[in-house]
């Protein structure tokens, strides 16, 4: 089974909608996406609720999601690992160990050419078209992503 994880600050704004949707677009007997935040702030918590609710708006269930904080055994938990901007990935990257540590970890965006900016932006302070903006990105991401794994499962 291949294991894709999505890593934004808390847990509970992007990293839940990449898990969410990423989840949508890959069948769970060969894949499992999850998310965790590089802080500790929502530890157990519920995803935001704007967060819950452009997912919802868009067919997916984020609702039973809970925050969680990366740790180091995520290097030998999971293939592939994902993050939402710069800051998250030096978070990360701070904590590999070895180069096969170093080339899981990549930032979202990168997956898909025709995006021009590098980092999701945070939602966090915004109001509900911030969400829907970021939603729309990871949208775009998630389905270049997941043409690949599909690609390289075949």
């Amino acid at each position: 089974m291949t294991s894709i994880l999505m890593v934004c600050l808390g847990n509970i704004c992007r990293s839940p909608l990449a898990h969410g949707i990423l989840e949508s677009k890959l069948p769970s007997d060969f894949f499992y996406v999850d998310s965790a935040g590089t802080a500790n702030y929502h530890v157990g918590d519920y995803p935001d609720h704007r967060s819950i609710a452009v997912a919802k708006l868009n067919g997916i269930n984020i609702a039973n999601q809970r925050g969680r904080q990366f740790k180091l055994s995520d290097f030998d938990s999971f293939d592939f690992i994902y993050t939402m901007d710069e800051s998250n990935y030096k978070n990360v990257i701070a904590l590999a160990r070895n180069n096969n540590d170093f080339a899981k970890v990549k930032c979202i965006l990168e997956v898909d050419e025709s995006i021009q900016i590098s980092n999701v932006p945070d939602p966090y302070y915004g109001d509900m078209s911030d969400f829907q903006s970021v939603f729309q990105l990871l949208e775009k991401a998630c389905n270049s992503l997941s043409y690949k794994l599909l690609e390289t499962r075949l």
